[in-house]
């Protein structure tokens, strides 16, 4: 498959016609037409057929249009990576934990772009079992999030920093005035962010240590979204402590009084275990469990557009 074969059936996926692909490539139907059948021939897939109603789609059709548009997302980064670096630019790529990147990660990438003006951050959230993978395939520079059961001699691991996750509820749920059990705990309606489907962290342990069953718990986009509903009384929601503070002082949430609904747990950086001269990836390792990078994760407001440029990586639920 060339970059050109792509585009061609890509731009065919979008607009639905290859007529008007060509038009939109400046190219001949037949060099569009030529394209598809080179796609079909490799790859032993009709893709596409026409109908009266438009174009129908094989499933390995279907398939092809998302990962073309993936890899030539990726080609057009990369150009833009290899324009950067011939400008003397440097590029850190971040994997974080769902709960790291949501709460903490903005304001440590604030803090470390500041010492440099070379350099750019690309943060992706990343399930934390799949962190060594990532770093093998050089996907991903650095790791942060949950530490592995068993730390691998080919990479190094330095703590970032200890947080306390906590249970909420809004004051009108009638839980609030409990020291609740681990059972009466385990049967209420629990409210949670993306961090929770983790295969590693501190939020599915909650969960699992307390046996709460699937049909209990409710996935929100983010961990904002599972406290929002929180604070309106519709269950409860694990949360880390330095988060939810100023809600619990006002009121809108309320710390529940029980051993079992709070769990101490930490972030660690993993990078590479390579010798070589310090890279920023090392760099950041290093810097992100000072107190000056605790302070700026707990407090922490964003960093500026300049420095910063995410790394979007969507998934479609049918």
């Amino acid at each position: 498959m060339t970059p050109t074969q792509l585009r061609a059936y890509s731009t065919v996926v979008r607009l639905g016609s290859v007529k008007q692909a060509a038009a939109h490539l400046a190219v001949s139907e037949s060099a569009v037409s030529l394209h598809i059948g080179q796609l079909r021939r490799e790859l032993g897939d009709q893709l596409f057929s026409r109908t009266a109603a438009g174009l129908a789609f094989t499933p390995g059709g279907l398939r092809l249009a998302s990962r073309a548009t993936e890899l030539l997302g990726l080609q057009d980064i990369t150009v833009l990576e290899v324009s950067a670096a011939g400008r003397g630019r440097r590029l850190l790529r971040v994997g974080a934990s769902s709960l790291f990147a949501e709460h903490a990660a903005p304001g440590l990438i604030e803090r470390f772009a500041a010492r440099a003006d070379d350099l750019d951050l690309e943060l992706s959230v990343r399930d934390s079992g799949s962190f060594e993978a990532l770093l093998v395939s050089r996907t991903i520079d650095i790791a942060i999030g949950p530490p592995p059961p068993v730390l691998d001699p080919a990479f190094a691991a330095r703590p970032v920093m200890n947080y306390r996750i906590v249970v909420v509820a809004g004051p009108d749920h009638p839980i609030v005035h409990l020291r609740p059990s681990a059972s009466q705990l385990r049967d209420q309606t629990w409210l949670l962010g993306p961090s929770a489907t983790a295969t590693a962290g501190a939020i599915p342990d909650l969960l699992a240590r307390l046996g709460v069953p699937e049909e209990r718990q409710q996935i929100y986009q983010s961990n904002a979204a599972a406290l929002e509903e929180a604070k309106r009384g519709k269950g409860l929601a694990p949360a880390l402590s330095f988060a939810v503070a100023p809600d619990v002082r006002n009121g809108t949430l309320i710390q529940l009084a029980s051993p079992h609904a709070v769990l101490e747990a930490g972030w660690q950086a993993m990078t590479l275990a390579e010798q070589g001269a310090p890279s920023a990836a090392a760099e950041l390792a290093r810097f992100a469990c000072t107190p000056r990078a605790i302070q700026a994760m707990m407090r922490g407001a964003g960093a500026k557009v300049g420095h910063f440029r995410p790394s979007v990586h969507v998934t479609l639920w049918s």
